[in-house]
């Protein structure tokens, strides 16, 4: 039985992990989709909506969806439409699945490169049951985080191949998996660098001498120079992106010094969040005003003794050089000092970062108790009660995934000042129709930051609603002020001014919202309805196209554009959009 167990070692751990990965994530299966996020990638994008299609495909390797460039995960939430629809059980667990294969691939890739199993083991086991990472599992709209962690985990397997057995095609495989990586989310744009500090441990092409070490490392850079043209490019098209949407926030708004003490602190409290998983937050907001002092100068100092001991251990541990160098680098897409929305940091932008403090972690356990007999049941024992109690935050944590109210009500407990949060429950309630309430949330984030756009544009919906009408007028045009590239906003002001009977001014809001998102069928529509208002028949009609290609599914831009085909005389043509329109919605 101990032969067999010995022969089958790797295989065995390999079943353990992802059996107890998919019991301590089981529950997503009854979540729902969320509405931050969720609707804006998958439930409200008609794109998506439809599946995989030709003209998709084609369309999403020129789209920039909320800034970012990611065609292999618009694809993966494409096919999860085909194949399970608006279920949002088959999306989790596809997002389960996922998270599963990068466990399998961490274990494997790790003891393809050291041959250490159990190091590799603990590992692969912190990495697939740290609650820090449930917020990509349990998250649809975070396909992008598991999905770009695979293509990176099998980048670095395809290397140490490359590495074992040079040759043009194993090169050729690594830049691939480079390429898709960077196709599904722009933050694999560290990965060159990671591949380099494998070169140092622990695959040994680094030598620990000083002098070695700097001749050898030219070489190793230029044979990792290819990489960077992909990863430049797509770092390009993710800053025209981010600022096309007016996601990157300007010095005037966010001084160097604050995304300075940020970045730091952000640093102090992932590694906080690592060894003490308490107090977990979908959002955590920048702070309104003025960071404190004293945790910025704390958390510089913990940075600096960790890489003080690191230094000093470089030559006999070199697996912590490359750990803590793994955790600094690898967040450095997303650690504030290029500042891209409203948080402060994410639980999310841990799941790479994560792996350099886990190898710290087991290695460091290796070294410190030994691989030998009972130091190995002491690690074995000790290793086992942290997974257990993690095992047991993680789905403590994951509860709070089940919806969105549940999730923002969680976050609001964990919190301060969370006005991101107060936007999204009274989003949530007006969905409900409980405006009143979702009122008052919306005046709560505004309280706390009176120059939020999307709560301003939220509040005037509701506001209308209410018949609240000037209020409404005001809150929409503070929204526009403060976001002039807001076309939701821009869209429903149109709404608004129609309803007002104020045409031309409506006409313009829509048209300065389809400038900014060509791909709004919405607004083609309603810009369609407008126009066709004003006589404006031929250019009504070809808003009713634009609509009709995004959305072939779209019945009441049918309807128009048969009402359109009528006002032209082509009876027949409109025949056909009336029972196109009653196909989709018989009603």
């Amino acid at each position: 039985m101990n032969q067999l167990f010995q022969k089958n070692q790797r295989l065995i751990v390999a079943i353990l992990l992802i059996a107890a990965t998919l019991l301590v994530y089981a529950p997503v299966r009854d979540h729902q989709f969320l509405h931050y996020d969720d609707d804006v990638y998958v439930t409200d994008d008609v794109r998506i909506q439809q599946g995989v299609t030709l003209d998709n495909l084609l369309w999403a390797l020129t789209a920039i969806e909320e800034g970012l460039w990611k065609p292999v995960t618009l694809y993966s939430h494409m096919l999860d439409v085909q194949l399970f629809g608006l279920d949002p059980a088959g999306h989790l667990l596809v997002n389960l699945l996922i998270h599963v294969v990068n466990v399998m691939l961490l274990l494997w890739v790790l003891h393809q490169a050291t041959g250490a199993l159990w190091p590799s083991a603990l590992v692969a086991a912190l990495f697939a049951l740290h609650p820090l990472n449930v917020e990509s599992v349990a998250w649809v709209a975070e396909r992008k985080n598991v999905l770009s962690t695979l293509f990176w985990l099998l980048t670095m397997g395809a290397y140490v191949g490359y590495v074992r057995r040079p040759g043009r095609l194993r090169y050729l495989g690594v830049m691939g998996a480079l390429v898709l990586g960077l196709m599904t989310k722009p933050m694999v744009v560290t990965l060159p660098c990671a591949l380099l500090l494998m070169d140092y441990w622990p695959l040994g092409r680094l030598p620990a001498k000083w002098g070695e070490f700097r001749e050898r490392l030219p070489s190793l850079v230029v044979e990792k120079l290819p990489f960077l043209v992909p990863v430049v490019a797509v770092s390009a098209v993710t800053i025209y992106g981010a600022e096309a949407v007016q996601g990157l926030q300007s010095l005037q708004e966010i001084p160097l010094s604050t995304r300075v003490g940020n970045a730091l602190l952000g640093y102090g409290r992932y590694l906080k969040k690592m060894v003490w998983p308490t107090d977990l937050a979908v959002i955590y907001p920048l702070p309104s005003d003025t960071l404190s002092v004293w945790p910025v100068v704390l958390a510089a100092v913990v940075l600096v003794v960790i890489t003080g001991w690191v230094w000093v251990r470089r030559e006999k541990s070199r697996y912590l050089v490359v750990g803590w160098s793994w955790y600094l680098g690898t967040l450095v897409p997303v650690n504030g000092l290029l500042q891209s929305g409203f948080q402060s940091m994410a639980d999310r932008y841990a799941y790479v970062p994560m792996m350099g403090i886990l190898i710290m972690l087991s290695w460091g356990a290796v070294e410190f108790l030994g691989d030998k007999g009972t130091a190995r049941k002491w690690l074995a024992g000790a290793g086992g009660c942290v997974l257990i109690v993690l095992a047991i935050i993680t789905r403590v944590q994951l509860s709070y995934w089940q919806d969105t109210t549940t999730l923002f009500e969680r976050t609001l407990e964990v919190t301060t000042e969370n006005y991101l949060a107060y936007n999204i429950l009274g989003t949530e309630l007006h969905l409900k129709r409980e405006f009143k309430k979702a009122i008052e949330d919306y005046q709560e984030a505004l309280k706390i930051h009176p120059g939020f756009s999307l709560a301003h544009h939220n509040l005037a919906m509701a506001l209308q609603e209410e018949g609240r009408v000037d209020e409404a007028m005001e809150h929409y045009q503070e929204a526009l002020r403060i976001n002039s590239q807001y076309p939701q906003a821009h869209h429903n002001l149109g709404v608004f001014l129609v309803e007002r009977r104020r045409v031309d001014e409506a006409i313009e809001h829509y048209r300065k919202a389809l400038k900014i998102d060509p791909e709004f069928s919405q607004a083609h529509q309603n810009l369609g309805v407008a126009l066709m208002g004003q006589g404006r028949v031929d250019e009504a009609i070809e808003h009713y196209q634009k609509a009709l290609k995004i959305d072939p599914e779209f019945s009441q831009a049918h309807h128009n554009l048969g009402v359109a085909r009528v006002e032209q005389g082509r009876v027949d043509e409109a025949i056909e959009h009336y029972q196109k329109a009653l196909k989709i919605d018989p009603e």
